[in-house]
């Protein structure tokens, strides 16, 4: 089995030690010995120890392995069918890419020698009825999104134009244009997709639109788009990672390896999509149990929620309630706040306030709270923040090590330069999600830390889906590999 060497690390500072020593008051020193008690508590079963990153790494390959034989994995390990561009693909292409709260579509450019650019780009909020009634109403959504793109950015409906399919969402895929989807995630719940054909489904609803201009040339994913874009002017990218609303991962493999693939193989490697949300060996708490309780996919997609945006205000919010209801902390309301009662209201974007709060008393956390009605101390603002900054912590450490499996796997020795491109905005938004992420997994590396580098791929789903309907023109398919479950 393919490991990799662990540099040992000292243990996450106690929840006791100020994080900015002279900067504000040692709050946490001050805490009841009931709260300092939960706090350690709390610490002890979020922390990673290198022992544990080194178990989850050799769960890690043993999953992969199963996931490319085609055995039960945890890991799907699904081959995308295409490699990464040669850099001087060109073309004009539109780009279609669903994944989490949002939709986008674009106008894209490939001007060869790794240059790509949006020439056009619409955004558009997905409602939670068309994400969750369904899949006919989901897919009409998506069309008159694309109808408006169309109309407001003057595309010619005159001419055939290649369209890009990024979906973002797990799916078996039966060539470059065409796969099922396995399963929702991300809080989608449209009946009537899971197991059927997205492409032909988003068809269907063109041809209802009365959109006849539009050809999906390509069907691919975020996790895999962001590395199709990454590469195209990086040749030393050989991994992508999603890190926002949900998470995933994706990387380059010999197709000699990827045993459930049959047929003649016209290159010799394959980008494989690993969904790798769907791990299952990592340490969980019961606060991850309860979360998982309480998703619209128990049972499912464990390692996503404890690493993705989704999730993390979820966590936390569990766990201040356990406090609240220990007598711990906002003790103004002993039954614990109205809006925390409330499922997400929570949310990754509040942690990352709360954790940038560097005033004297965290009047921002302060205000915050104020305007969700909920009253505070000083001790329940550090107290919260101490929390936050432990879910976050858990998180990157989690990413860390599922990067370092994937690069150890492909590299033992790490005698290469491996480039990672992330997207999302939990690795671009979250207070400092990137620096830390970097530097725990620069702590792997065993002194060789400038052997990886991570990289925000802007953009890269909705370009990197172009680059993907471009890489499978140059394909030849007279005898394109097939792939068994």
């Amino acid at each position: 089995m393919k490991s990799m060497r662990l540099k040992s690390t000292s243990r996450p500072a106690s929840p006791t030690t100020c994080s900015r020593p002279g900067r504000e008051p040692c709050m946490t020193r001050s805490f009841p010995p009931a709260c300092q008690a939960f706090l350690s508590d709390l610490n002890r079963s979020l922390s990673l120890s290198p022992d544990h990153i080194q178990h989850m790494i050799r769960d890690f390959h043993l999953d992969m392995e199963k996931g490319l034989r085609g055995r039960d994995s945890s890991l799907n390990m699904l081959p995308s069918f295409v490699d990464r561009p040669e850099g001087d693909e060109r073309g004009r292409f539109l780009a279609l890419d669903l994944g989490g709260s949002h939709l986008r579509v674009l106008e894209v450019a490939l001007h060869g020698k790794g240059k790509a650019e949006a020439l056009a780009l619409k955004t558009f909020v997905i409602p939670k009825r068309e994400m969750q009634e369904t899949g006919a109403r989901l897919f009409d959504f998506i069309a008159a999104c694309i109808d408006r793109f169309l109309s407001d950015c003057l595309i010619d409906r005159g001419k055939t134009h290649d369209l890009a399919f990024a979906f973002s969402f797990p799916f078996h895929q039966t060539g470059i244009a065409s796969g099922k989807l396995l399963g929702w995630t991300k809080g989608f719940t449209a009946t009537g997709v899971e197991g059927r054909d997205v492409v032909f489904l988003l068809n269907e609803a063109l041809r209802r639109k009365q959109i006849s201009c539009l050809r999906v040339a390509a069907l691919t994913n975020d996790t895999v788009g962001a590395l199709m874009a990454a590469s195209y002017s990086d040749s030393t990218c050989d991994m992508g990672v999603i890190l926002g609303t949900g998470t995933n991962a994706c990387y380059r493999e010999k197709q000699s390896n990827i045993y459930k693939l049959k047929g003649r193989r016209p290159k010799e490697h394959m980008i494989v999509n690993m969904e790798w949300g769907g791990f299952d060996k990592a340490r969980r708490t019961s606060y991850d149990m309860r979360v998982d309780e309480l998703s619209v996919n128990p049972g499912a997609m464990y390692f996503e929620k404890m690493v993705s945006g989704m999730y993390l205000g979820e966590i936390t919010r569990l766990i201040l309630l356990d406090a609240i209801r220990r007598g711990l902390v906002f003790q103004d309301h002993p039954n614990g706040p109205d809006r925390l009662h409330e499922k997400h209201a929570l949310k990754a974007e509040d942690m990352s306030l709360i954790e940038q709060d560097e005033t004297a008393g965290l009047d921002k956390a302060g205000a915050f709270l104020n305007h969700r009605g909920i009253c505070s101390t000083l001790f329940d603002r550090f107290f919260l923040r101490r929390v936050c900054q432990l879910v976050s912590e858990r998180s990157i450490r989690l990413s860390a090590g599922a990067i370092s499996a994937v690069i150890s796997w492909m590299d033992p020795d790490l005698a290469h330069m491996h480039t990672v491109a992330v997207n999302g905005g939990l690795f671009e938004k979250y207070a400092r999600y990137e620096m830390r992420l970097t530097k725990a997994v620069s702590e792997h590396c065993c002194g060789q830390a400038d052997r990886i580098r991570l990289v925000y791929s802007r953009d890269g789903s909705g370009i990197g889906a172009a680059i993907t309907a471009a890489v499978a023109a140059s394909i030849n398919t007279a005898e394109p590999p097939s792939f068994s479950p």
